[in-house]
């Protein structure tokens, strides 16, 4: 099973377009998928917690009741994840903020054996729908974030209006890559 997730509101936008088109790519190399659109689900931001750190540095549990202990489950079980956000102001949306926080602080201090995306491949899709600047601003920011966790990163895509139909495509190939296991294939 592979986990997408979504984080963009606008249904028919260029983000949710990416997101069906991994979800076709995965489909089509025959991988199961779930698509999950966080910007529709109960997530809210990390609370900071006592002097900084609550229960997720020790027991990698939020303290806040959402959908993020859900998401640590689907990702400790998947096979791999595809995180799609729209680009704004050179950043990941603010709900993907949300879950990229929250997770790190329940996952980063896992150790070496621990935490849900550890070893996990990640693919990385960052659509900027207006100007198409600050695709690689948030595509380096979540491949930061998946240093942290432990977790591989492996396609950065940035899509744009301007590259829309050639990304849209991109993302669907690295889908069906991911389902079969060709990210080192030749190195």
């Amino acid at each position: 099973m592979f986990v997408i997730i979504t984080s963009s509101p606008n249904a028919d936008g260029l983000t949710a377009a990416c997101g069906r088109a991994a979800l076709d790519g995965v489909q089509g190399a025959g991988g199961e998928a779930e698509l999950i659109d966080i910007s529709a689900a109960k997530l809210e931001a990390c609370r900071i917690c006592g002097n900084g750190w609550g229960s997720c540095r020790n027991e990698s549990v939020c303290v806040i009741n959402d959908i993020l202990g859900e998401l640590q489950a689907k990702i400790r079980a998947s096979e791999g994840v595809i995180l799609v956000t729209p680009v704004y102001y050179g950043q990941p949306s603010e709900r993907m903020k949300y879950f990229l926080d929250r997770f790190r602080r329940c996952e980063a201090s896992s150790g070496q054996s621990g935490g849900a995306a550890r070893g996990k491949q990640i693919d990385m899709v960052a659509a900027a729908g207006g100007s198409g600047n600050g695709t690689a601003t948030c595509l380096a920011e979540m491949e930061q974030w998946c240093r942290h966790v432990g977790a591989t990163p492996q396609e950065r895509i940035g899509v744009t209006r301007f590259n829309r139909r050639a990304a849209l495509e991109t993302v669907r190939d690295a889908g069906e890559r991911m389902v079969k296991g060709e990210y080192f294939k030749g190195f």
